[in-house]
């Protein structure tokens, strides 16, 4: 009658233990993964913005093209008027709901800048001689994380800056089409052009103040939901690396 030896047990069969620190190479991989998925959200919210606004001015122009269609039909009287005012109604909802959208991609676009910050801050950690060779930032401050989208100084810079994006030119034209529609409700109610016309101007330009504040009341409030964990030690000083 044979007897079997208990087989010791191989190394190799021994799960590995809990990673305790950044130089793990484990940690490493699970940190580049998570920065490839922030890198994926943040084409994702561009792609989206991007295709909001087309489908938005795409829409406007085929609306701009049907109402020269009937002009052409149609006398400018009231009818014209009227059935101009609904089409432009319906244009100003959509820029509304575009301009909405476009806004919530930024803040995503953000959120993924700020949490491929702190993994920086993770590969600083593993590896300090790294931190001369990062041009963007690795503390995850949101004065820090900013700085990365190389905004001008200044109020100017800043307003230029703004109505330069996705969401600042929809917002242009989105106050323009509330100006068009302001002017042909006053013509309709019984204005003469030229009234209409500086109501349309004046009305534009309160619609485009209120539309703004708007979105410089909603951005601090986004930016407060990314807490910083890693923030940096000396917030004026250059911290991208």
């Amino acid at each position: 009658m044979s007897t079997e030896r208990p087989q010791s047990a191989n190394a190799a069969d021994v799960p590995p233990g809990p990673i305790t620190s950044l130089t793990d190479p484990r940690a490493i991989q699970i940190l580049s993964t998570e920065h490839w998925s922030m890198l994926t959200a943040r084409s994702l919210a561009y792609n989206e913005a991007f295709a909001r606004a087309g489908m938005f001015l795409s829409f406007l122009s085929m609306s701009f093209v049907g109402l020269a269609l009937l002009a052409g039909a149609m006398d400018f009287g009231q009818q014209f008027l009227t059935l101009t005012m609904i089409v432009l109604g319906f244009d100003l909802i959509v820029g509304l709901t575009t301009f909405d959208r476009i806004s919530g991609a930024n803040f995503d676009d953000v959120r993924a800048m700020h949490g491929m910050a702190r993994i920086r801050h993770g590969y600083v950690q593993a590896a300090p001689m790294l931190q001369p060779y990062f041009s963007t930032a690795t503390h995850d401050d949101i004065e820090a994380v900013l700085r990365d989208y190389d905004v001008p100084d200044g109020w100017l810079g800043n307003f230029m800056y703004a109505v330069s994006t996705s969401l600042g030119m929809v917002g242009l034209i989105v106050t323009m089409v509330a100006g068009v529609e302001i002017g042909v409700i006053g013509i309709l109610v019984g204005l003469e052009v030229t009234a209409a016309a500086w109501l349309a101007v004046i009305g534009a330009v309160v619609f485009f103040v209120l539309l703004f504040a708007w979105v410089a009341r909603r951005i601090p409030r986004n930016q407060a939901r990314l807490p910083a964990r890693f923030p940096s030690e000396a917030p004026r000083e250059d911290v991208q690396g």
